[in-house]
């Protein structure tokens, strides 16, 4: 998506605005109560089955959820068990302190105990990794996030991550972003370099965001 040049004061003022809404996101993700997210994960487990019934896939690459995101293990899980290799996101350390995070890198799934607990508390697979030119292999690709907006823009968790990780992306793979209800709103602040989206997926419903 184009989109036009930003003077460093509207980058700042974006900057400040996806601070606050971050805060406030995950706010809401914490004190929404478990049983809640328990029947949010399964009812967006269902929507995904359903959006992914036709669809032949040799690759997948989805993120590896910390609660309170919306779940990824049982949709990994019975990804692998229908034979698609799934791809997980390796979190290396930054080059800097004043970066916040390191550059991306993936890793096959080979089943929950070749999973570890990685840097910021993420969990992050054991197997080895393999570059982030292995996204290139996936025809679909499963991101997290906190808020999106029906067009395709999406608030991630900051240190764009998944902005990098999506350049090494083949041009036809469809990206997916798992929501909550309450966290697609109308306008969503972007810089110039974030990446839209192709669809979300909440547990009431598929967006296509064209």
């Amino acid at each position: 998506m184009f989109r036009p040049p930003q003077s460093p004061a509207d980058v700042a003022a974006i900057t400040d605005a996806k601070r606050v809404l971050r805060r406030a996101v995950q706010r809401r993700r914490t004190v929404r109560p478990e049983d809640r997210r328990t029947a949010d994960d399964a009812a967006r487990f269902e929507q995904l089955r359903a959006f992914l019934a036709n669809a032949e896939l040799g690759t997948v690459a989805c993120y590896l959820s910390v609660p309170p995101e919306p779940g990824t293990l049982q949709l990994i899980a019975w990804l692998a068990s229908r034979g698609v290799r799934v791809l997980l996101p390796v979190f290396t350390e930054p080059a800097t302190p004043a970066e916040p995070t390191g550059e991306p890198d993936w890793a096959a799934y080979a089943g929950p105990e070749h999973l570890r607990q990685g840097p910021r508390s993420l969990i992050e697979p054991t197997t080895p990794a393999m570059g982030a030119d292995a996204l290139s292999e996936a025809q679909l690709i499963i991101l997290p996030g906190l808020a999106g907006n029906t067009g395709g823009d999406r608030l991630g968790r900051g240190g764009g991550w998944y902005d990098r990780a999506l350049r090494h992306a083949d041009g036809a793979a469809v990206t997916v972003l798992l929501l909550n209800d309450d966290e697609v709103v109308e306008a969503i602040p972007t810089h110039r370099h974030d990446r839209t989206v192709d669809v979300i997926i909440t547990p009431t419903r598929v967006l296509d965001c064209g």
